[in-house]
């Protein structure tokens, strides 16, 4: 396909944020850290393959609205929270039905 879904917790992404920040001289929203760090992933296993691959991502904005989450990640404070399995195949079975 063309898109896959990737679970990602937020330490990871906010640990590949900072690494962008140093690279680009921006700082992203937290929501595209997400993006950031699967990009990073791609990346790190197109290498590992050798091959050359083309990774497009979503940077939706600057985080300087966000630098609060920042300094929690900095200072330690920020925790991954893992949403348990069983209330994602709850929410999951609820949706309606659409298509074939």
């Amino acid at each position: 396909g063309l898109i896959s879904a990737m679970a990602l917790h937020q330490k990871e992404c906010f640990e590949a944020a900072i690494l962008f920040s140093k690279t680009e001289g921006i700082i992203p929203a937290p929501e595209s850290s997400h993006a950031i760090r699967a990009a990073i992933i791609e990346a790190q296993k197109a290498k590992e393959e050798g091959k050359q691959k083309t990774i497009v991502f979503n940077l939706s904005g600057h985080g300087h609205f966000d630098l609060a989450s920042y300094d929690k990640f900095l200072s330690g404070q920020l925790e991954d929270y893992e949403y348990p399995k069983e209330l994602i195949d709850k929410a999951l079975h609820d949706l309606p039905k659409v298509g074939k």
